[in-house]
C-alpha cells in the first residue's frame, strides 16, 4: 500500500468537523438569541446548504482541471474564514444571510476535494477510510460537547470565536496534506454527463438527497427541540456527542462491515434505521432514554450511510472524475436535499409542531430506502463494490 498522510488528513478532518460540531447544533441557538424568527432561522441554516448545492461542482472541476486539489482547499478555507469574521460586524437578518452565504460558498470547497484526495491516497484499500475519517467524528464530539458546556457559562456570541478558531485549525492542517496522484482509468474517456445519466447514479443521488432532506429538522431544530423540553445545553451537547460516539464505532468497524455486507445492503439498513430514529426524536422527546436510543442510530443514519455512499461514488466516478464526482454527490444530496430539508422544517415547525415535522423526516428516509431497493442495481454484481 502506498504511504498515506494519515496524521495530516486526520488533523484536517478533526478541525473541519469541529467547526461543523460548533456550527450545526448551536448556530440556530445564536440566531434565536439575536431575535430571529423560526422561519428566518430556517432560512439562514439553509444558506450553507444552498452553497453546497451550487458551489462544489465549480470547485471540483477546478481541482480536477488544475491537478492541485489541496492548493485550492487552502485558498478557499482562508477566504471562508475571512468571510466568517464578518459576523462580528452586525447581527441583522440580511447581514447574517450575506455573511453565511459568502462563507459557505468558499468553505464548501474543502470537504469533497479532500474526500477525493483521501480516497486517492488509499487506492483500493477504501475500507481503511474509516480509520482516518473517525478523527472528524472525534473533532465533532469534542466541539459539540465542549460548546454545549461553554454556552452554559459564556454568552452565546462566544460561538463565533469558537467556529473561527476551528476554521483556523482546519487551514493549518490543510497546508500539511500533500497532493495525491490519481491513476487514469479507461472509464475516464466517458464524458461526465454520461456517467451522471446512468440509472445507478440517478438512483443513488436521489435516494441520498431524500436522506439529506430527512436530516433537515435534526440539524436545524434538534437543539431548540430539546431546550423546549427542558434539557440544558450541556445535556443537549452530550446527546449530540452520543450520536457521534456511535458513528466513530461504525467507522472503526468499517473493514469488517465492508467484508460482511454489500454496500447496497448497508444503505438499505441505514435508511430503515434513520426512519426509526426520527420517529423516536419527534415523539419521544419527553424520555431521555428514547432520545439516547435515537442518538445511537446516528451510527446508521450518518455513519454507515455516508461510508457506503461515498464508497459507491468513488467507484462510479473514476480517475480524473473523482473530485467532481464527490462534489456532484455532495451538491445534489447534502446541498439540494439539505437545503430543502432546512427550508421545509422551518416552514413546518411553528405550524405543524415537532412531532409532525420529524414524522415527515422519517417518511423521507423510508422513501429513500424504497428507492434503493427498487432502483440501485449495481452492475456486474454487487461484489465488485466490496472492499478488496
Amino acid at each position: 500500500m502506498r504511504a498515506v498522510p494519515h496524521q495530516q488528513l486526520a488533523g484536517f478532518y478533526f478541525f473541519y468537523f469541529a467547526h461543523i460540531g460548533a456550527f450545526a447544533p448551536f448556530f440556530a441557538v445564536y440566531l434565536d438569541s439575536v431575535g430571529l424568527s423560526a422561519a428566518e432561522i430556517g432560512t439562514v441554516m439553509a444558506l450553507p446548504l444552498v452553497t453546497r448545492a451550487l458551489a462544489p461542482y465549480l470547485w471540483g472541476w477546478l481541482a480536477d482541471a488544475a491537478g492541485r486539489r489541496l492548493g485550492l482547499v487552502r485558498a478557499t478555507l482562508l477566504v471562508g474564514l475571512a468571510c466568517w469574521l464578518g459576523l462580528f460586524v452586525s447581527a441583522t437578518f440580511l447581514w447574517i444571510c450575506m455573511v453565511v452565504l459568502a462563507a459557505g460558498f468558499f468553505l464548501s470547497a474543502a470537504l469533497p476535494v479532500v474526500e477525493a484526495a483521501t480516497l486517492t491516497h488509499l487506492g483500493e484499500h477504501t475500507g481503511r477510510y474509516g480509520a482516518i475519517r473517525l478523527w472528524g467524528s472525534i473533532g465533532y464530539i469534542v466541539a459539540v460537547v465542549g460548546v454545549g458546556y461553554a454556552l452554559d457559562f459564556f454568552p452565546v456570541r462566544a460561538l463565533l470565536w469558537i467556529v473561527a478558531a476551528s476554521l483556523l485549525g482546519t487551514l493549518a492542517f490543510a497546508a500539511l496534506v500533500p497532493e495525491a496522484r490519481h491513476a487514469e482509468a479507461a472509464a475516464d474517456t466517458q464524458p461526465i454527463g454520461e456517467v451522471l445519466r446512468r440509472p445507478v447514479v440517478v438512483a443513488l443521488i436521489a435516494a441520498c438527497a431524500l436522506m439529506a432532506i430527512a436530516h433537515g429538522p435534526y440539524y436545524t431544530f434538534y437543539s431548540i427541540h430539546l431546550v423546549d423540553h427542558g434539557y440544558s445545553t450541556g445535556l443537549t451537547g452530550w446527546l449530540w456527542g452520543l450520536g457521534v460516539i456511535c458513528e466513530i464505532a461504525i467507522f472503526l468497524w468499517l473493514p469488517r462491515i465492508y467484508a460482511a455486507f454489500t454496500l447496497r445492503g448497508i444503505l438499505i439498513a441505514s435508511f430503515a434505521l434513520a426512519a426509526v430514529r426520527f420517529l423516536l426524536i419527534g415523539w419521544g422527546a419527553g424520555s431521555l432514554v428514547l432520545l439516547a436510543l435515537a442518538q445511537t442510530l446516528h451510527a446508521a443514519s450518518f455513519g454507515s450511510f455516508h461510508a457506503a455512499a461515498i464508497g459507491i461514488v468513488h467507484r462510479l466516478f473514476r480517475g480524473r472524475h473523482q473530485a467532481r464526482g464527490q462534489a456532484i454527490y455532495g451538491s445534489l444530496t447534502f446541498g439540494v436535499g439539505g437545503t430543502l430539508g432546512a427550508l421545509a422544517s422551518g416552514a413546518l415547525w411553528d405550524r405543524a409542531g415537532a412531532e409532525f415535522t420529524f414524522s415527515a423526516a422519517a417518511a423521507c428516509a423510508f422513501a429513500g430506502m424504497l428507492l434503493i431497493v427498487w432502483k440501485l442495481k449495481l452492475e456486474n454484481g454487487e461484489r465488485k463494490y466490496r472492499e478488496s
